[in-house]
């Protein structure tokens, strides 16, 4: 595998098992990055290590349960104990959680989304944080939603906890400005995954931008080179042709 700004560089992708996080984990593999794949389910991270390793890249797996709060406080000291560093985090993992009116949403339907979507990836920046500050360029990317607007009834408890990250994601990037580290969020837009699926059920998913299609731009926002901090990229802006 030829040299690339990803080679040896460690990166770690959550809900890596598929859809946006299995396309980027594979693609950041290519680029050379050891990459530590991580899922609910050790088994359905399996055929993305295969491939991995097909083409030549490396991969660590990594069973975790976003909704262990205790588990993921572990991670940095865990990483930190193999790699002593972190170069790369992609904060992908996320439920739609119930799309119902905000009065008929049930405690455990409401929190366990804000646990995922929302808390999880607090933890993950507490106990990463340290860590991706001993790289030279740390970079943290995290996935939001065109939701986190607000404005589409009945899907309020990912609504909140998108529009949650947002805040969070920017709160961190505005006190990394002095160092090396990086954070900024991506907006997949419509995209063909199981999660759309489940909200659009009648959708026509080949009429959609495929997980692949976003790859490039999860690369140039973890590439050592780019200095973008606290920003928000919709992936159909950032696609659009150049004149």
């Amino acid at each position: 595998m030829a040299e690339t700004p990803f080679t040896g560089r460690i990166a770690l992708v959550t809900g890596a098992s598929r859809g946006i996080g299995r396309a980027v984990a594979l693609g950041l593999a290519k680029a050379g990055a050891h990459v530590i794949l991580s899922a609910r389910s050790v088994g359905a991270l399996e055929s993305v290590d295969d491939e991995i390793r097909s083409a030549g890249g490396a991969a660590t797996l990594l069973q975790l349960d976003l909704r262990k709060g205790d588990r993921v406080d572990q991670l940095g000291p865990t990483i930190y104990q193999r790699w002593e560093r972190l170069d790369i985090l992609v904060g992908n993992a996320g439920i739609l959680g119930p799309l119902s009116p905000l009065g008929h949403t049930t405690d455990d339907g409401f929190l366990s989304t804000i646990d995922i979507n929302l808390i999880a990836n607090w933890r993950l920046i507490r106990t990463l944080d340290p860590l991706l500050k001993r790289s030279d360029a740390g970079r943290a990317i995290f996935v939001t939603s065109g939701a986190a607007s607000g404005k589409y009834a009945y899907w309020g408890a990912y609504s909140a906890s998108k529009a949650g990250l947002e805040a969070l994601v920017r709160t961190w990037a505005a006190e990394l400005e002095n160092t090396p580290v990086r954070a900024n969020l991506i907006n997949p837009g419509a995209t063909r995954t199981q999660m759309r699926a489940k909200a659009f059920p009648g959708e026509d998913p080949e009429t959609l931008p495929a997980p692949e299609d976003l790859v490039p731009l999860f690369l140039q926002l973890a590439s050592p080179e780019c200095n973008s901090n606290g920003e928000l990229v919709n992936f159909r802006e950032w696609n659009q042709p150049r004149a």
